[in-house]
């Protein structure tokens, strides 16, 4: 089988990543993967697993991206992929309307995945014209019925999955700890509070400071630790983050780490995750990594991030903008020498690619009868 997945870019972030790990299981599984974006560091890593990526300009939110339509539509003919996985709506259009211009027997079948609670618009509504629909949660499932015309049948579940193998299994290098505590020498005989995600306002990193500011008052040897890359457009935030930091006497206390690749090896060292995201998240994939890594999370109780500690730490619930609460949570949590985690099947990567083989599959065997 060959799959063609198409996104903006392939920079940071967690569509991002799931897009290469899915990728990457596709090879192993001996299909043929193929991902077509504007580019980014994460393209060797692609590479390099056995991927092929084709570089096209498709990630401008602008009228002069649809000058990509034809381009695209001989990229098709080209390279005739069984399946088009489209994972965001500006290249879901390019691909979309490249995808039609094609004599009907000669269209791959074509797949969306919501990875977001999209506004509700045309423009939004592209991600609907799929022969079939992937929601990375139940909230975000339920968000689509709700605002969209779309069959329940052309409906389905199926959660971002984390490698497992990658976060829990294997032991710490004591090199990388060396190196690590070298580099930020501060940090070490600390406890790490650690605060994942990219800078940006509604992943909730204000909020972050606000309650590190109760957690270091009763407890000095915690250290909040806020790991994730800055896009050119959120430089701004990240010197506002850095001044409500300085306002709130926390120079000493939190530490911006910036982009890392080697989240499995902090969430290991962290005695806890954070999640505090200001607006329902579809999934929380940092929730996820961080428990199979072994790690406790605590999150607000809403959007795909709840849903996720829901089935697998619970204990890790607050109450959605409780600051106090939250900080002691934080404190409750990392006083216990063990945690029960659980995670369930349906959030590990292994399940994630079989699903959504199964449903490619099941396109191509009903296209299959119908042009019989």
């Amino acid at each position: 089988m060959r799959v063609l997945q198409v996104l903006p870019a392939l920079e940071s972030g967690g569509v991002e990543r799931g897009t290469v790990e899915f990728a990457a299981e596709l090879v192993r599984q001996g299909h043929e993967s193929y991902v077509m974006s504007s580019g980014g560091g994460m393209t060797q890593l692609l590479d390099a697993q056995g991927s092929t990526h084709i570089q096209m300009p498709i990630h401008r939110k602008s009228l002069a991206s649809f000058g990509q339509i034809r381009p695209v539509r001989a990229l098709l003919r080209e390279l005739q992929p069984d399946i088009i996985h489209m994972r965001s709506r500006m290249p879901a259009w390019i691909t979309w309307l490249a995808w039609r211009g094609l004599p009907p027997s000669g269209r791959p079948a074509l797949v969306s995945t919501f990875h977001g609670m999209y506004s509700v618009n045309p423009y939004s509504a592209i991600m609907t014209r799929a022969d079939h629909i992937i929601a990375v949660s139940e909230c975000v499932k339920t968000y689509i019925l709700e605002n969209y015309r779309v069959p329940p049948e052309h409906l389905s579940v199926i959660q971002r999955g984390v490698d497992v193998e990658a976060f829990n299994n294997h032991q710490l290098d004591p090199v990388w700890i060396s190196r690590f505590y070298r580099q930020f020498p501060h940090l070490e005989h600390k406890q790490l509070i650690l605060m994942p995600g990219r800078i940006s306002r509604w992943k909730g990193q204000l909020l972050f400071l606000d309650a590190m500011v109760d957690i270091v008052r009763q407890h000095p040897q915690f250290h909040g630790v806020i790991v994730g890359g800055t896009e050119a457009g959120k430089r701004h935030f990240l010197k506002e983050l850095e001044q409500h930091r300085s306002d709130l006497g926390l120079d000493n206390q939190v530490t911006f780490l910036g982009q890392r690749s080697d989240m499995a090896d902090l969430y290991r060292i962290a005695t806890l995750v954070c999640h505090m995201s200001t607006k329902p998240e579809p999934f929380g994939r940092t929730v996820t990594e961080a428990l199979a890594a072994g790690t406790p999370v605590v999150a607000f109780d809403r959007g795909g991030a709840a849903e996720t500690l829901t089935a697998c730490f619970p204990q890790g619930l607050v109450p959605p903008d409780d600051i106090r609460a939250f900080a002691a949570k934080v404190i409750e949590l990392a006083a216990q020498p063990e945690h029960t985690i659980a995670l369930p099947e349906r959030f590990r990567l292994e399940a994630q690619t079989s699903a959504t083989i199964d449903i490619y599959q099941q396109l191509l065997t009903r296209r299959s009868h119908t042009q019989r």
